[in-house]
């Protein structure tokens, strides 16, 4: 501990002189004043330009589909769509995105940084990638009578909107909780 008044043998710390101050030898003291991790990174013009590059193609897919009609009408309407293969798809996207909530929902359950990765699914990444590879080939088979070639990158392009929407959608403001309370 730095600078102080001698006190029947040890120091006692002052808080407001100089030496204290400028010491960076206190590391509970010290990490008051850092930046917290959780703050917003700021991004760059060029990831914004390519955030939006996605999402106005995944716009152009949805609102076009098939010069005719649009996706959605699509989806419900068109006969050329295999029907059983784009239910299943839609339940193995259902079933990803569950997991996701449920895990990012058990890490804010957890107290500890340090617990965050022992506690959450890690191995359930194996089974949500190839869920999420399975249910790709299921949307594409399905979808391949009105598209053919093109289903592939549309598909890609509509998950990359998803992906860059994903991180914006909060079921409510998630905070950690303390047990106890800083008193200094």
């Amino acid at each position: 501990m730095s600078g102080g008044t001698p006190v029947g043998g040890g120091y006692m710390r002052q808080r407001h002189s100089q030496g204290y101050a400028s010491s960076g030898d206190d590391l509970e003291d010290d990490a008051c004043s850092r930046p917290s991790p959780s703050s917003p990174r700021s991004r760059t013009w060029i990831e914004i330009l390519e955030n939006m590059l996605w999402l106005a193609s995944a716009a152009f897919i949805v609102y076009y589909g098939d010069r005719h009609h649009n996706l959605i009408y699509l989806l419900w309407h068109d006969d050329r769509i295999r029907r059983l293969p784009l239910y299943l798809g839609m339940v193995g996207v259902g079933l990803n995105v569950l997991i996701f909530f449920y895990s990012s929902m058990s890490v804010w359950g957890v107290r500890r940084f340090d617990e965050k990765w022992e506690l959450t699914s890690i191995s359930a990444l194996p089974f949500v990638t190839l869920l999420g590879l399975i249910s790709f080939c299921l949307f594409s088979f399905a979808l391949w009578p009105i598209w053919n070639f093109l289903t592939l990158p549309l598909l890609f392009t509509l998950f990359m909107a998803c992906m860059v929407i994903f991180p914006y959608i909060l079921i409510g403001t998630f905070r950690p909780q303390y047990d106890m309370f800083r008193t200094d």
